[in-house]
């Protein structure tokens, strides 16, 4: 069959199931058959390559898979997958707790490894949003395989926010028949925040090779003031961490990226070693493994310095194994006080597992919020030299956001906002922070709502009509919810 011909075949089965939701096809989607029926894609099984193993050290892997587990505890429930994909297609990473409907997608290679680009599989969600580098569904039999037409994707692409390279997707699948009006923007959100936690970790400049100087840092005090009074979880985190620092062993803080990991265990330290310093070692490059190594490693046997090897995570096995091995040699009745950072206990490399006494967690700041209002004053004060007042409406927006990227993302947030103004009020934060504070305490799943609304209220030009129609919901709908969620129509 020729391509014209398999074409017309498409087109005839669309209008024979009565695809979307009008009348006729979206023009995107048959621009997109025509195309995949130009590359060979076939129409009856999907046909991915496999090509092994995936970049997972990416900034955007690290920074995506960070937003899909939050996602993820949001959606516990509901048959979705999250997945992450690279520029060209290739997934990256996938979530999904339902069996039924992980299995499902290993049968369509819908997996890590596979290339699920539009030259590959047709038209898909994923592969749509990575060519017209625009949100995009595909629902059922939208999808130019037939072997897809029992799921709906959702996928909005992710660019990188300093050099706007097009990095990835977030992709969203369920079944066809669970299509969930929300759905593409949820993987707007989504992929919203992980370009945010992107900006925030290399604060809005372009990263820079990591130098042998710059490979550690030696503290006289914690890096950032703790939150007066901290929240309990915090404090009960603090109290847990000076207890095992004190008894001399060797501990790990644990818990999502930016959530102040080094500076619970500087404060730490500060209690429990009053008269000493501390020497914050970080993951070198690849070329300074060595040089790291032997820099800052001759403090190890002086009493005054305490250790922090932060986001271990990030060192090679083999150096890993060497650190192991110098920590060793020290006689435990000698050895300084040391410790380390990473993501969590199965992410500290083999080697120095072992060592490792106990692992204290601090939780993302989404599950600490009393830490929030505490914290911005504080970063403002550092940021100003004096004393910043925040709104109450500003407090509210604050204390409502879901701070994805943590206590890194808040201190970026406020610092911009008290360059501006000695008075902090919701017009000097970002939209999707300053859309205003709900009338009373939100579930999760309502917090992934009311930001979503947010996102579709900030587009540039946008109506009430055409948020309501982007959200899938009626006009009536949105007020109401607008109302719910203390959003201010016009923010």
């Amino acid at each position: 069959m020729d391509g014209s011909a398999r074409l017309c075949e498409r087109e005839q089965i669309a209008r024979s199931r009565g695809t979307g939701d009008g009348p006729g096809v979206p023009e995107r989607i048959t621009a997109s058959w025509r195309r995949s029926t130009e590359f060979g894609a076939s129409l009856d099984e999907v046909m991915p390559s496999f090509c092994g193993a995936v970049d997972d050290e990416s900034l955007f892997f690290r920074c995506g898979r960070e937003v899909l587990e939050g996602l993820q505890e949001t959606l516990a429930d509901e048959p979705v997958s999250l997945m992450l994909t690279d520029a060209d297609g290739i997934v990256l990473d996938r979530y999904c707790r339902e069996r039924s409907l992980l299995s499902a997608l290993d049968t369509v290679h819908l997996a890590p490894g596979f290339d699920y680009g539009e030259r590959e599989t047709g038209t898909t969600g994923l592969g749509l949003a990575l060519v017209d580098r625009a949100p995009s569904l595909v629902r059922a039999d939208q999808h130019f395989c037939t072997e897809l037409w029992g799921y709906t994707c959702a996928a909005a692409p992710v660019s990188d926010p300093v050099t706007g390279e097009l990095v990835g997707s977030v992709n969203l699948t369920t079944w066809s028949q669970r299509s969930d009006p929300l759905l593409l923007a949820l993987a707007q959100s989504a992929a919203s925040s992980a370009a945010a936690l992107m900006l925030a970790r290399h604060h809005g400049r372009s990263p820079r090779p990591v130098t042998q100087g710059r490979v550690f840092r030696v503290l006289l005090h914690p890096p950032e003031p703790a939150p007066a009074p901290p929240s309990r979880a915090r404090a009960s985190a603090l109290d847990e961490l000076e207890a095992a620092l004190s008894a001399g062993r060797i501990v790990a803080v644990v818990g999502e990226d930016g959530v102040g990991r080094t500076a619970l265990l500087t404060a730490a330290l500060a209690r429990t070693h009053p008269r000493g310093r501390v020497l914050a070692a970080r993951p070198p490059n690849d070329r300074s493994a060595e040089a790291w190594l032997d820099l800052w490693t001759p403090e190890l046997g002086k009493d005054a310095t305490s250790i922090v090897v932060s986001e271990v995570d990030g060192l090679t096995p083999t150096v890993a194994s060497k650190l192991a091995g110098m920590l060793r040699t020290i006689d435990p009745g000698r050895r300084p006080a040391f410790a380390f950072t990473a993501r969590d206990p199965d992410a500290v490399p083999a080697a120095l597992r072992p060592l490792v006494d106990g692992y204290v967690e601090l939780p993302p700041l989404r599950h600490r919020r009393e830490d929030i209002t505490p914290l911005a004053r504080t970063f403002a004060a550092a940021r100003r030299g004096r004393e910043v007042r925040f709104t109450d409406a500003a407090r509210r927006s604050l204390d409502a956001f879901g701070w994805p990227g943590n206590v890194e993302q808040l201190r970026a947030v406020v610092e911009a906002a008290v360059s501006r103004s000695d008075v902090v009020d919701t017009e000097h934060l970002p939209p999707e922070v300053a859309g205003g504070a709900p009338r009373r305490a939100l579930s999760r799943i309502e917090m992934v709502e009311r930001d979503e609304i947010l996102r579709a209220l900030a587009e540039p030009g946008t109506t009430m009509g055409r948020a309501a129609h982007d959200l899938g919901i009626s006009r009536a709908t949105l007020y109401r919810r607008l109302d719910v969620y203390g959003i201010r129509n016009g923010f």
